[in-house]
C-alpha cells in the first residue's frame, strides 16, 4: 500500500516517516515539504539512513497528488486551515485521507469559528469526518475515507475520562478540572523566541488560557460520551521537556462510587487495546515511561477529603497524541493488527 505524507517538516511529518518507513504493509512513496524540497529525505532525518532508500522530499500540486493513481493513502501534518484544501481534493480523487491538523475534528462549524477565529474552509465535510480515536470509536473506510486524527491534550484526557461518563453513577459531569503540561515539540517546529532554549530551559507557564483551542475538541468528545453538554475547565502548561503530555483530571465521585468502579469500566473497555495502559492505584505515570511509545498511562486515585477522584496520564506527544495514533486508526481501517509497525 503506497502513503504519501504531506507537509513532512515538522516534528509529527518527521515522526510519521521514521514510523512509516517501518510499516510492514506501507510503502512511503511520497513526502512533500515545501521548505525541503529536493533534498534527501535520509539527510534531513538522519535516523532513517538505510531505511529511506532515494526518497527526496518534493513539492507538487494537490490536484498532481490526488490524480497519481499508485498513491492510495495520505497523511496530512498540516496547519488548521491549509489541511482543509488538501483534503478536499483528495477525497475528489478517491484517497484515503488521515488529517492531523484541527479542520475536522469538530463537528461545528460555529465552534470551529468561536476557537480558531475563522471560518471552516470545508464545512460539508464536517459531518462525513470520522474522529480517529481507536481505543474509543469504531474506525472504517466503509463510513468515511476522512479520519480526523485527535490532538495530543484531547487524548490524554478522553482516554481515562470518557468510558467513566457514558457509563455513569461514577463522577460527576459538571465541576470537572484538568492540568495539562507539554512537553516544547507540542508548540510546532517554526523559529519563536519564546521558544527559545534559554526562555524555556528550567521554566514552565501556562498558556492558552481560558479557551485553549484543544478546549473545543475535548468538551465536543466529552459531551458525546456523556449524552449531555459538559463543560471543563482546561489548564495547559508548557514544561522544560521535548515531548510528552502530562494530564492530571480532577472529577467529583457520585456518592456510593469507588475506585473499584473505575478500575472495572477501564478494564472492560480497554482489555484488548494494546496501547491503553491501566496503572494501579498508588502508581503514578510518568512521561519518561511513555516516550517512543504509542502508549497512554494512567491510574486513577481518590481523595476522601474533598470526595473527588484524581486521575492521571502520560502520552508521548508526537507519537499517540499526532503520528502514532494516525497509523494506528489506518491499521484499524484496513484490517491489519492495530500495533502493526509501532512497537
Amino acid at each position: 500500500m503506497k502513503a504519501c505524507i504531506i507537509g513532512a517538516s515538522g516534528y509529527t511529518g518527521r515522526e510519521l516517516v521514521k514510523l512509516l518507513l517501518g510499516h510492514p504493509h506501507i510503502q512511503l512513496s511520497a513526502v512533500t515539504s515545501r521548505s525541503l524540497d529536493g533534498q534527501q529525505v535520509d539527510r534531513v532525518i538522519p535516523q532513517v539512513a538505510g531505511r529511506s532508500k532515494d526518497l527526496v522530499f518534493s513539492n507538487p500540486t494537490v490536484e498532481e497528488l490526488s490524480k497519481n493513481q499508485e498513491l492510495e493513502i495520505f497523511f496530512l501534518a498540516l496547519p488548521h486551515g491549509t489541511a482543509a484544501a488538501y483534503a478536499i481534493e483528495l477525497l475528489r480523487g478517491g484517497k484515503k485521507v488521515i488529517d492531523l491538523s484541527a479542520d475536522f475534528r469538530l463537528k461545528s462549524a460555529d465552534i470551529y469559528k468561536e476557537f480558531y477565529g475563522e471560518e471552516h474552509p470545508a464545512r460539508s465535510l464536517l459531518e462525513k469526518a470520522q474522529y480517529g480515536l481507536p481505543e474509543l470509536h469504531q474506525l472504517s473506510w466503509e463510513k468515511s475515507n476522512l479520519i480526523a486524527s485527535p490532538g495530543c491534550y484531547p487524548t490524554s484526557i478522553l482516554i481515562p475520562l470518557a468510558p467513566l461518563l457514558k457509563q455513569g453513577g461514577i463522577i460527576e459531569s459538571n465541576d470537572i478540572v484538568v492540568n495539562s503540561m507539554s512537553g516544547i515539540s507540542g508548540a510546532g517546529r517554526n523559529a519563536s523566541e519564546k521558544l527559545l532554549y534559554c526562555e524555556r530551559n528550567e521554566n514552565a507557564s501556562a498558556y492558552g488560557l481560558p479557551k485553549h483551542r484543544h478546549l473545543s475538541e475535548i468538551e465536543e468528545q466529552l459531551s458525546t460520551f456523556a449524552n449531555q453538554t459538559v463543560i471543563i475547565s482546561f489548564h495547559p502548561h508548557l514544561a522544560p521537556m521535548n515531548r510528552g503530555i502530562c494530564t492530571t483530571i480532577s472529577v467529583k465521585a457520585r456518592k456510593g462510587a469507588n475506585l473499584s468502579a473505575i478500575y472495572d469500566i477501564w478494564k472492560q473497555t480497554y482489555k484488548n487495546r494494546p496501547f491503553a495502559r491501566i496503572l494501579e492505584t498508588g502508581s503514578f505515570p510518568e512521561v519518561s515511561h511513555v516516550t517512543g511509545s504509542n502508549r497512554v498511562d494512567f491510574s486513577a486515585h481518590f481523595d476522601s477529603r474533598t470526595n473527588r477522584f484524581v486521575i492521571c496520564s502520560t502520552e508521548d506527544n508526537l507519537i499517540k497524541g499526532a503520528g502514532g495514533q494516525a497509523i494506528q486508526a489506518m491499521n484499524v481501517c484496513e484490517g491489519f493488527e492495530e500495533s502493526t509497525g509501532l512497537l
